[in-house]
């Protein structure tokens, strides 16, 4: 599957309702192999990506109601919905952008700096990301990310969808999806095997960018 994402650049929010709306890949689905296989790209993001996106608009408008009719009851009970899907959508949004077919290597200037200073070496750093991703029980995710109060790189695991800086207060600057469908289909249940592959494509560039609008 070598599938053309030619939609228009979407990462915005609609003009009618602030609709949340799927962010357009700038590769093709197919741009990332051998690493990840196009017909994993095309299916985590245009069915399981785009319906974390339907189902946190359709949530979204839910609470809009519970808050105009002050039920503060059904506000509580959508608070799953909106944490996971909202989740869903923040995390796949970084994970887009964290992979290039231009990938891997290692990080240049600042970013690789701050990896040698937290971690000793980008080896260690990579070593320790991976393991805790691996590690993640059942669905998750492995990232790396900036502490801003204490001025340093930390590596974390989150259960689910769980939005690294709304669950820890750290910053994202690098995920690892480990959800089953992120990498079964090529990868079967070698999880590792997936983790070392995918730091084939990771783009230093972005996650660098990330970093230095983490500590402005």
């Amino acid at each position: 599957l070598h599938c053309r994402n030619r939609g228009q650049a979407i990462n915005q929010v609609s003009a009618s309702r602030q609709k949340h709306t799927l962010p357009d890949l700038t590769y093709d689905y197919g741009a990332l192999e051998p690493h990840i296989c196009a017909e994993i790209m095309q299916l985590h993001h245009s069915k399981h990506h785009a319906t974390y996106v339907n189902n946190l608009n359709v949530t979204e408008e839910k609470y809009k109601e519970a808050l105009a009719k002050g039920d503060v009851t059904a506000q509580v009970a959508l608070q799953p919905a909106l944490k996971f899907n909202g989740g869903g959508h923040i995390n796949h949004t970084i994970f887009w952008t964290n992979l290039s077919p231009n990938g891997g290597g290692e990080p240049q200037g600042e970013l690789m700096e701050a990896i040698k200073r937290d971690f000793g070496s980008f080896q260690t750093m990579k070593e320790k990301m991976s393991a805790a991703t691996v590690a993640v029980q059942g669905s998750g995710w492995g990232w790396l990310g900036y502490d801003k109060d204490g001025g340093r790189l930390r590596i974390a695991a989150c259960a689910n969808q769980d939005p690294l800086q709304g669950t820890t207060g750290l910053i994202p600057l690098l995920g690892i999806d480990v959800w089953e469908h992120a990498y079964y289909l090529q990868y079967k249940n070698v999880r590792p095997d997936y983790v070392k592959a995918i730091w084939n494509a990771i783009n230093w560039d972005n996650v660098s960018e990330r970093l230095q609008a983490a500590k402005m």
